[in-house]
């Protein structure tokens, strides 16, 4: 029953519909005929934590000192173990008691950030298309969202000359992410480079989400934010253990970067919650600390299950460019199909879930991601499934799909 005036705040209204909340809803709806689904639609790394993370885990529960209320900034040790972290990966120096803020998972912070830093009104300049987390944040925070339209003639990345000089000067903060969450897209150097160039010329507040930078491949080495001179002056750069260590139901992650601006996070989250459970810290420190040897493990995996899905793909009319990094591929739709009804005929006639690009803003439409997070033999199946249901790169648009 409901009541006519309890209404809802007018900032849910501006979100659009949430597409992984209607992919579980299909989802589930699938699974209840019987149709046996292979979920390549979400970013969730299959397989378990490391072993030395799920010890340390089990160490702290057993320990009184982790129970209770954590500090608000996180314990000291995670903090020490980040700013390690980046350090060895990075070669960036980082002070661990400003520089460095846990999270609740990239996603809670990116969205934080949103509300301790934009006013209603605000100009903010987000990439479509994008996670989307770094539009829907802002949208909630009541911002105004210029979309900056990517292109594949660009590979994806980010153009600042299409940018209007009066939105660059009232913009206040610019959101982007490489390597790239839905399209895999990697950045040069020197786009960071000129990023921050741009972003001092113009004031505008750089976030960088670099969730995806320890998934790369064949010897790319992605760039943080944080090693170009005057990145840390003007940003903040995101990361999370929920990919690379496959914690992604822990909920754990942290921010980097410039210490007035993390102030800035930490004294809303102060407001909002109380931190990661002091356990949880403990398996990250552990993950953090692991060889480098562990990641390049991880590395293997997606690299493998990307030329399997690539090749298979390739065997029904696909010609996609390898990736450089991320758990993804960035897959074109028939050209006879938009992204929603793709996605969905293919989950109604084979069972493969895959994410529709136009989730991910304007600027996704005519692409499907799909994530590398089966086995290859599984992604392989799926593809089969689509050869035997008739699926191919230039198949007709079918009748009542």
């Amino acid at each position: 029953m409901s009541v006519d005036w309890i209404t809802r705040a007018d900032r849910l209204s501006a979100l659009p519909p949430y597409v992984f909340a209607r992919l579980d809803e299909l989802k589930a709806r699938a699974r209840e005929q019987g149709i046996d689904l292979i979920d390549l639609g979400m970013g969730n790394p299959d397989g378990f934590a490391p072993r030395e993370a799920i010890d340390a885990a089990i160490a702290a529960f057993e320990t009184a000192q982790f129970h209770g209320y954590p500090p608000f900034e996180g314990t000291a040790s995670f903090r020490n173990a980040i700013a390690t972290w980046y350090n060895r990966r990075y070669g960036v120096e980082l002070n661990p008691d400003s520089e460095a803020l846990p999270l609740l998972g990239s996603k809670e912070g990116l969205a934080h950030l949103a509300l301790a830093y934009i006013n209603p009104g605000d100009t903010v300049l987000v990439p479509s298309p994008a996670y989307p987390a770094h539009f829907r944040g802002p949208l909630i925070a009541g911002a105004n969202i210029h979309e900056i339209i990517l292109k594949p003639e660009q590979d994806w990345v980010i153009d600042l000359s299409t940018i209007p000089e009066d939105v660059a000067k009232k913009a206040k903060i610019l959101y982007f992410n490489y390597p790239s969450n839905p399209t895999t897209a990697t950045a040069p150097r020197s786009f960071f480079e000129e990023v921050v160039e741009w972003a001092h010329k113009y004031q505008v507040m750089l976030v960088h989400d670099l969730c995806y930078a320890e998934l790369s491949f064949d010897g790319y080495k992605p760039t943080s934010l944080l090693e170009i001179p005057g990145g840390n002056e003007i940003g903040v750069e995101f990361h999370t253990l929920s990919k690379t260590y496959n914690m992604a139901g822990w909920r754990v992650g942290f921010v980097v970067g410039n210490a007035d601006i993390i102030q800035g996070l930490r004294t809303l989250k102060t407001n909002l919650d109380y931190g990661i459970f002091s356990a949880i810290q403990k398996a990250a420190e552990a993950a953090l600390g692991l060889p480098d040897s562990y990641i390049q493990g991880v590395q293997e995996r997606y690299r493998e299950r990307r030329d399997a899905l690539i090749e298979a793909l390739g065997e029904i009319g696909w010609n996609i460019k390898p990736s450089k990094a991320t758990m993804y591929l960035w897959v074109p739709c028939p050209p006879s199909m938009n992204s929603t009804d793709f996605a969905l005929y293919v989950l109604r006639t084979t069972g493969v879930v895959v994410t529709p690009g136009s989730a991910f803003g304007a600027g996704g439409e005519g692409y499907v991601r799909m994530s590398l997070i089966a086995p290859v033999d599984r992604l392989r199946y799926a593809i089969a499934l689509w050869k035997k249901a008739g699926i191919h790169f230039d198949m007709p648009a079918p009748e009542n799909h």
